[in-house]
């Protein structure tokens, strides 16, 4: 049995429609709803719902906090894999942060995100959260970015906005 810890931080994947405003917005996080439609063989999920923001609100701080969960869950010996779930605008940002602050990783650490949200049509959400789960499996300790049927690992991941996609410099 495998065991994955998913932190959700928010971002386009987790947002939802609001009916009052016309908006997408961050409320809850909705993975687990993802999670059930999903036939994970000797695969245990554990969520960890760490805040609910798009990615352009993340301060230093939330960052920092992303990083100590991170380096956490990362450490603890029952862990095969860490995914954090994030907003694609800063997720590079994080994904630095997390190569500066976590060293030495004992497993892969893996964000993903989507271009849309997982409510919409053409959404991407859940190829790169199946993607995450399988990857965590064969990569090696390290921090990377998966997204659209690529492993990119980090330092420097960056999303190229024209291709709406994650490309490394």
């Amino acid at each position: 049995m495998r065991t994955i810890t998913l932190v959700t931080t928010g971002g386009t994947l987790e947002k939802v429609y609001d009916e009052t405003t016309g908006t997408l917005v961050n409320r809850h996080s909705n993975v687990a709803h993802i999670l059930q439609g999903l036939r994970l063989e000797d695969t245990r999920i554990n969520i960890h719902e760490l805040m609910n923001k798009d990615s352009l609100d993340m301060t230093d701080v939330e960052r920092a906090l992303i990083v100590e969960t991170v380096r956490l869950q990362s450490e603890a010996p029952t862990i095969d894999g860490v995914i954090v779930l994030h907003g694609t605008d800063t997720l590079s940002n994080t994904g630095e942060c997390l190569v500066e602050g976590i060293k030495d990783p004992k497993c892969p650490i893996v964000l993903t995100g989507a271009m849309r949200p997982y409510e919409l049509k053409q959404s991407d959400a859940l190829q790169n959260l199946t993607e995450s789960i399988f990857a965590v499996s064969v990569l090696d300790p390290g921090v990377y970015v998966v997204v659209h049927g690529r492993a990119l690992k980090f330092p420097g991941v960056t999303k190229d906005r024209t291709k709406g996609t994650f490309v490394k410099l």
